[in-house]
This record gives structure tokens, sequence and C-alpha cells, in this order.
């Protein structure tokens, strides 16, 4: 456990090292208005091998799309299909997506269907949250989960069998107008929010296209003028995505994952003077039963008496100390040395904080 403590926030130092080397503005930023847009259907898939739904509503889909195929079910009837089930479809739309290109869908089981292996989708209209239709849908699952059932009832599932993606299984009905060719300026989005980098940001296009070009609007964005003509704009663009800065340190933070037990130290937290022990208390009771035997041709009863025995064991423990402005290398350093596993770092880093002694933000999730 120790040594996999060690690797583990080795490679994270190796990580937050490499960090603090230049980045690209598109690396950093985005396009204001230049977004994805979210797409949803609802349809069916069809030719799945005895493992379809058994719900109301995905008969009624049958019925309705019979009806517009021009066949008639009787009134009464319902078509108890075991090859068949409702689905919900969903893709995103990435921008300048031109009508005629194909774009990836991923298609989930809405109701009891056990797996959609071997399935195809039936023809499925997407719409976007405006109610119109952006894509048309359809094609073969390539579901990557697996299940197999006894007769017994016993069953076995590999990942997720209710749910598969279609590579290109949508086309393209309508163009999502954006903003990147209106008005005389852009804004350049940080994907994270900070002082430092949207100053840098300013800075670097304005050393590059001169005093002016670029403004901070906030600690999120960037205003940059821009020219108006297309054939301009886009070279423009692409000079300004390809600059490299140094981004902001970002603040010292802790984050927890009270869940799973992993731990992620920011490369800014410090520990004031603070000291530490960590140990474990141990209590096992264990019975030894007895057996009274009362004397031959006695009135007596046997009886069987409980002997407990109580032990109570203390691990060794180790005190260390926090010097004033400890490192994070440091600070794993001296956890390892008393053998914490991660689950003991949090209580240890917990207490830290509630000691005034972390000199970070301590985040639970």
């Amino acid at each position: 456990m120790k040594t996999s403590i060690n690797t583990f926030f080795a490679a994270l130092l190796m990580v937050m090292m490499s960090a603090a080397q230049a980045e690209r503005i598109k690396d950093l930023a985005s396009i204001g208005g230049v977004r994805n847009n979210q797409l949803v259907g609802y349809g069916l898939v069809v030719g799945l091998s005895g493992t379809g739904d058994k719900t109301a509503f995905t008969g009624q889909t049958l019925r309705s799309m019979l009806r517009e195929m021009g066949v008639t079910i009787p009134a009464g009837v319902d078509p108890k299909s075991k090859n068949i089930a409702a689905v919900s479809v969903h893709a995103d739309l990435p921008p300048f997506a031109k009508p005629g290109q194909t774009i990836d869908i991923t298609v989930s089981s809405l109701g009891d269907s056990k797996s959609l292996r071997g399935g195809s989708l039936i023809m499925t209209p997407l719409k976007g949250a405006d109610g119109e239709i952006y894509a048309m849908a359809q094609g073969n699952l390539v579901v990557g989960g697996f299940g197999a059932e006894a007769g017994d009832g016993s069953r076995v599932t590999v990942n997720i069998p209710s749910a598969g993606r279609i590579p290109n299984g949508a086309t393209v009905e309508r163009t999502v107008q954006n903003a990147l060719n209106v008005g005389d300026h852009i804004i350049l989005n940080l994907h994270q929010a900070d002082f430092t980098t949207a100053s840098r940001l300013s800075d670097a296009i304005n050393q590059t296209l001169g005093r002016g070009t670029a403004s901070s609007m906030d600690a999120a964005s960037v205003r940059v003028n821009a020219p108006r003509d297309p054939n301009q704009r886009i070279p423009f663009l692409s000079l300004i995505e390809n600059l490299e800065l140094s981004p902001g340190e970002a603040a010292a933070r802790v984050v927890v994952n009270s869940r799973s037990g992993t731990v992620v130290i920011g490369q800014n937290v410090r520990v004031s003077p603070a000291a530490v022990t960590h140990g474990s208390l141990s209590v096992t009771i264990s019975a030894d039963p007895e057996v009274s035997q009362p004397n031959a041709f006695s009135a007596g009863q046997t009886v069987i008496t409980p002997n407990y025995d109580i032990e109570i064991s203390e691990e060794n423990s180790r005190m260390f100390v926090f010097n004033p402005g400890v490192s994070l290398d440091e600070i794993v350093r001296a956890v390892n040395q008393v053998g914490a596993a991660p689950g003991d770092l949090v209580a240890i880093l917990e207490a830290l904080k509630q000691a005034g002694a972390l000199r970070a933000e301590l985040v639970i999730i």
C-alpha cells in the first residue's frame, strides 16, 4: 500500500510540473457563441433476440409506427413482440456541422429490455431544445455489454448491454447559426475563471497583434477586436488560438472523494506548524464456553457458562511535526512515514483543517 501511494503522488507531481509550462490559447479558452448543441429523440430498436420490452408504451409506439406505414392493428390487440425495445437517442451536434454530415449517437433502453445487442434503430428524428429537427438517426447498434441467463434464473452480465452507440448514425439536416461572424469583436471564455490567466491572455494577444487588440472583461472573458470579413477573421482566429502563455497557478485546494477515498492535493497547498500522530485502537472479544456437569445420580442440570476474554491492543504510532510552509512532497513523505492509508489521510487532512493548520480549501465530493 505504501509503495502504491508513493508511486501515485510521484506521478501527480510530474503532471503538476508539466502543467506549469506554456499552453496554447485554444487549450485554455473557447470562443463565445461557438458551442455544441444537444439533440434527443425517441425511437424503436428492432431485431432483438427475445430481449425486448414488455412495457405498454413500447406496444403503443409499434402500433403508431405501423399505422404510418399503412398497417392497421385491430383495436384491443396488444402486439406483444419481444424483439423490439423503446429507446432514447441522444447526440451532440458540433458547431459548424453542415447538412449531409454525420455524427455519432448513443442509444439507451427506456423500458425493461435486457439487452440491445444485435438490434437496429429505426429512423428516428433528433430534436433540439427549440423542438426543431436537426438530424435523422438510423443504423445498427454497437453494444459493448453482454448478458446470459440460465433456465434456473441465474444470470451473468458483462458491462451494460442495455445501451449502445452507432458511429456516424445520424445525418445532419439543419445548420445551427452561431455568432462567429457577428460584430467587430469576439469573446474568449476561459475554461476555468482566473484573473491572472485572463490578464496574461490579453497581454499575449496585445504583444503579438498590437496594443488595444484585447481587453479583459472579467476573470473568465477577454474581448478581442476582430476583422468583419470572414476571409480575414478565420486566419486571425487561427493566429490567436495558437499563441502560448503560462496560465495562473490554481488556488490551493485539497479534493477528497469520500466514497472512493481518493485524495488529490494541489501544488500550492501549505501547512503551518502542527504536530500529528496517527494510530488505531483494536478491541477483540472472544468467548470460550465452559460446561458444568453435575455429579452422577444428582438432581443437578448441565449448565454452559460463557467465559469472555477481552483483549485490547493499540498499534505503535509516531508523531511527526510540520514545519512552516511545508510543501506537497513533504506532506506526502510525512504521512507515508506513519503508514497512513488513503482513507486515513482523509482524516488527517480534515483534522489539520479544523486545527487551522491546512492553508488550502478542503473540498469534499
